[in-house]
């Protein structure tokens, strides 16, 4: 590693990364990319771009124009920044949106690693075998569909999505295959018997997130011991749904893997070199405590 590397000094061969949403600047994307960056010797930086619906299209020729080798894409602009790149992966096609976006000389190539980190998150953490698993997911928002999406590229026996408007979890179920390819929509007066027969319980609902930190959007004694409790949430990095399905006796995986995770793939894409997780992590963790 270079010194002006290890030291994070931008110079005229830094290779610039960015993240662009509306709003952008609570992202913790930043700190934990460019210690990436720094642990893995490479010279790039990344940066927050606040960009609205109306300057995407300006934006993604700037991208063009600069060189900006990669680009993380959230909220709102994932659906509408498809129809400005060149090529989608299938797997963010299959889902509907993109998250990533790598600049190759020109071509811009556009993934999602929402569902991916997810899956690879709760491997790590929680469940390594999820091939045979009863899965059930709560709510049937853009979040679900990448992490359904993913999920079902494992195998399980099946996965169930429930949702407060059953109509919505429907329409999601069966754009993923619907009962033939073991994807089911139920309705939350379903929830408790199929989560009392459940594996693993995911919850992709804001219910719960600071500041409404009491809330849970089930009853966790609903689950059998030793069944696995995730939650999508990373504020608090302990949910009252987590804290109180671990006092029932199942395991718990909480929302920050997914968040590293979705990153270490994005890093992976842009440079070729194994993602260093753990430093990731712990930069995240210590914005988080801090409060910053």
């Amino acid at each position: 590693m270079t010194e002006h590397i290890k030291r994070g000094t931008i110079d005229s061969h830094t290779v610039l990364y960015g993240v662009i949403g509306d709003p952008i600047r609570h992202s913790k994307s930043p700190i934990m990319l460019n210690r990436a960056f720094r642990e893995s010797g490479i010279n790039g930086v990344y940066t927050a771009f606040h960009i609205t619906s109306e300057s995407l299209p300006a934006f993604i020729a700037g991208v063009r124009a600069m060189g900006i080798r990669g680009v993380n894409v959230t909220i709102p602009h994932k659906l509408q920044v498809m129809e400005l790149i060149d090529e989608i992966d299938p797997g963010a096609r299959a889902i509907g949106a993109v998250n990533t976006i790598v600049n190759d000389n020109g071509k811009l190539i556009g993934y999602n690693t929402d569902g991916i980190g997810y899956v690879r998150s709760l491997k790590e953490e929680a469940e390594p075998n999820l091939a045979g698993k009863r899965i059930v997911v709560i709510g049937a928002g853009g979040a679900s569909r990448g992490i359904v999406y993913a999920l079902l590229q494992e195998k399980p026996e099946s996965v169930a999505i429930a949702n407060r408007t059953v109509e919505r979890a429907e329409e999601l179920a069966e754009s993923l295959g619907g009962a033939s390819a073991g994807v089911h929509a139920i309705s939350n007066d379903e929830l408790q018997r199929w989560c009392g027969d459940a594996d693993i319980v995911i919850n992709t609902t804001s219910v719960g997130m600071y500041p409404n930190v009491g809330q849970s959007p089930i009853e966790a004694g609903w689950m059998k011991p030793g069944a696995v409790a995730s939650d999508l949430i990373y504020n608090p990095l302990r949910t009252e749904f987590l804290l109180q399905a671990e006092a029932g006796g199942c395991r718990t995986h909480g929302g920050l893997g997914m968040f590293i995770y979705q990153g270490a793939y994005a890093f992976e894409y842009w440079t070729g070199k194994v993602a260093p997780v753990a430093a990731m992590r712990e930069t995240v963790l210590e914005a988080l405590q801090a409060g910053q």
